[in-house]
């Protein structure tokens, strides 16, 4: 894995960018003024990040996942995205009384959504998928094929499609920290 040298991070122009930050030359970056990303981040490779998004710090995110934060993601420290995860802050509307494409005009479509905000010690499986306005509270995380349409409780373990919970996580790993 190849990332970017301290000098090209900020060449970027990302909004904020913090220290110890690694991102793979790889990744996508489309509106990076948009884009704050706090200390000890990495971006794994073919990752894609767009809109408005702000990454606290400690966080990993694993190659092939998709940010998309039209309306807004927030990922708040020690909290990680397992590979292909795909985070929707903005949904088309497929009920067929709009238009769904990017290159149409807005008047024609139905875009929808909110922010998405993954509070601290969170950690999404593989091929999650998260839908816009949904909170994962703290502590919660989600088993591999996940598909998150609705706040998740505070630490509990969650699968399936649609999300449920499977049951409850332990905290332990908070006294491992000293914060």
């Amino acid at each position: 894995m190849s990332f970017y040298k301290k000098e090209d991070l900020y060449k970027l122009g990302l909004k904020d960018l913090g220290k110890n930050v690694f991102i793979s030359k790889k990744c996508s970056i489309y509106t990076p003024e948009n884009i704050s990303i706090g200390d000890n981040v990495r971006i794994d490779d073919f990752c894609i990040l767009s809109g408005h998004i702000k990454l606290h710090d400690n966080i990993h995110i694993s190659a092939f996942c998709s940010l998309h934060g039209q309306m807004g993601i927030e990922i708040d420290s020690y909290s990680g995205l397992s590979p292909r995860t795909t985070i929707f802050s903005a949904m088309d509307d497929f009920s067929g009384n709009s238009l769904i494409n990017p290159m149409i005009d807005k008047e024609l479509t139905n875009v929808t959504g909110g922010v998405v905000h993954l509070k601290k010690f969170t950690q999404m499986g593989a091929n999650t998928i998260v839908f816009p306005k949904v909170t994962i509270n703290e502590g919660a995380v989600t088993g591999a094929f996940t598909l998150v349409n609705t706040n998740l409780e505070s630490w509990t373990i969650n699968i399936g499609i649609p999300s449920r919970i499977l049951k409850n996580r332990s905290k332990e790993c908070l006294n491992k920290l000293k914060i």
